[in-house]
């Protein structure tokens, strides 16, 4: 492996190593910490979700733990998953399933991209977006979303398409914004992508990273771009809905209106072998139908918003107001936001620094705390506020 390779490969994920290798690695085996710093379980799992896992661990064929990659049975309770929520006829065929999210954004990319490709992706991005790009040979192109609003930047897209361009990665329910995009922004870029695909002679694809769709807040409706954009490809992680994160089940998808999608289906069983056999394990499918009817308690993560959101506002924070996913937003009250969250955590409160997701300035909280760890981080935002301010 080349060393330039390598350099590429350390720049694209250098601000997570530098923040989980040190302050992360520091301050989260703290107990008395109030941890927002990332969307993991802080309470025991659903207890119904170990029943369904204890249930589906009884062998009840020979082949129950052989090597699989996507289980018929599976495939079929994804398809008619899909169908009920987005209203298009899906088919198993349509399905194959992965080794969670993270496997199959990496399957997708070996799949779609060859060398010299560019793919659009919006920032602020989850962490390894650019990281997944450069792996499979692409130029990551970035197009800034503004906040507070963190819009769709759909002129930003449209100037940013080039003949090389192969794909444009939307992250939505969007992280760490928690924007929820309406059909109306989702029928507005598909049009940016038609007419750009018809004008390069070639259809760019759509990625659209789905793992907190079912994560919606004051009884929104979700609308996949699948729904507006044929050349969509779904992928999705159980991991967020189940709040199990390291059991690694998901899926890629491709809607039953995309042109050519039997030949990319099998192009993408290839990428996912030489992703590394980038297939979920036999037991979390063997258990997929009890899983997908469950869901984490999300009335209660709402409350949980609701109520440290007008706190934060009322000690002077400018904040977003989320409209799904994990997280909230804040604008630290000082533009060093890495130095900020080091005087949270002297004050006990464990925050995202904004610079690790492409925001400087800012820091992201995960709604995954407990009731407890937010009424004990509020003291402590306070604090922080007030130690800032006064220093500046």
């Amino acid at each position: 492996m080349s060393d330039r390779r390598i350099d590429r490969w350390g720049a694209a994920i250098g601000p997570f190593m530098s923040f989980f290798e040190g302050p992360f690695a520091k301050y989260n085996a703290n107990p008395e910490m109030a941890n927002f710093a990332v969307g993991n379980p802080q309470e025991f799992p659903l207890p119904e979700y170990v029943t369904a896992l204890h249930r589906a661990v009884e062998p009840r064929r020979r082949d129950w733990f052989a090597y699989k990659d996507s289980e018929p049975k599976a495939r079929i309770v994804v398809a008619r998953s899909l169908a009920k929520r987005t209203g298009l006829p899906w088919r198993p065929e349509d399905v194959s399933m992965t080794n969670a999210g993270f496997a199959a954004l990496a399957s997708t990319m070996n799949c779609t991209v060859e060398p010299g490709d560019e793919v659009i992706f919006l920032t602020p991005p989850w962490f390894f977006y650019e990281f997944q790009i450069v792996v499979a040979g692409g130029t990551a192109v970035r197009v800034a979303m503004e906040p507070p609003a963190f819009d769709i930047p759909l002129a930003g897209i449209a100037a940013a398409i080039t003949n090389r361009t192969r794909a444009v990665l939307l992250n939505h329910p969007h992280n760490p914004s928690g924007r929820v995009y309406p059909a109306e922004d989702l029928q507005a870029l598909a049009s940016v992508l038609t007419e750009a695909s018809e004008r390069i002679g070639r259809p760019i694809y759509l990625i659209s990273d789905e793992p907190y769709n079912r994560i919606l807040f004051d009884g929104r409706t979700y609308h996949t771009p699948a729904e507006f954009y044929p050349n969509t490809i779904i992928t999705y992680s159980y991991g967020k809905t189940l709040l199990a994160p390291g059991q690694r089940i998901g899926y890629i998808a491709v809607p039953p209106t995309m042109p050519g999608r039997r030949q990319l289906m099998a192009d993408l069983f290839v990428a996912q072998l030489a992703t590394g056999y980038a297939f979920p394990n036999a037991l979390l499918q063997h258990a997929i139908e009890d899983l997908e009817k469950m869901s984490i308690d999300i009335a209660a993560m709402q409350a949980r918003r609701d109520r440290l959101v007008p706190a934060l506002r009322e000690i002077g924070y400018e904040t977003t107001m989320p409209e799904g996913t994990f997280y909230v937003m804040a604008r630290a009250p000082m533009t060093d936001d890495v130095a900020f969250t080091d005087i949270l955590a002297r004050h006990m409160v464990l925050v995202l620094p904004g610079s690790v997701v492409e925001v400087p300035g800012w820091f992201r909280i995960s709604l995954t705390a407990t009731d407890e760890m937010v009424e004990r981080g509020i003291p402590g935002f306070a604090a922080a506020w007030a130690e800032a301010t006064a220093s500046s």
